[in-house]
């Protein structure tokens, strides 16, 4: 790992199971995405971000969608009028990798500018 913020960071080819992230990597991690938890099968990290209208949700998933492109990096996304949940994992290692936390910081910058 980097000293760099996760948010700095960028993706990277992750595949195979040797790029799956351990319980204790996953929650030395989790603690630096606050509000992100973990599925109920611990193999993706969510969150629902709430918005005042669709118009305010459609731009995050806009936002999010070219970040995503970006970073070659994609999640799951459900969307309806005010609130848009987002599922990171990485279907290449059968979990959660390094880039799933990359891309939640990312998009958890994206609302602080």
């Amino acid at each position: 790992m980097t000293a760099l913020p996760l948010s700095a960071q960028h993706c990277q080819p992750r595949k195979g199971k040797e790029h799956a992230l351990d319980e204790a990597a996953v929650a030395a991690l989790l603690a630096l995405v606050p509000g992100w938890k973990l599925s109920a099968q611990a193999d993706a990290l969510v969150k629902d971000f709430r918005f005042e209208n669709f118009h305010h949700t459609l731009g995050f998933i806009n936002a999010v969608g070219f970040m995503a492109n970006h970073e070659d990096h994609h999640p799951d996304i459900e969307a309806g009028y005010g609130h848009c949940k987002l599922r990171w994992s990485t279907h290449d290692v059968g979990g959660l990798s390094l880039n799933d936390f990359i891309c939640a910081a990312r998009v958890d910058a994206l609302l602080e500018r």
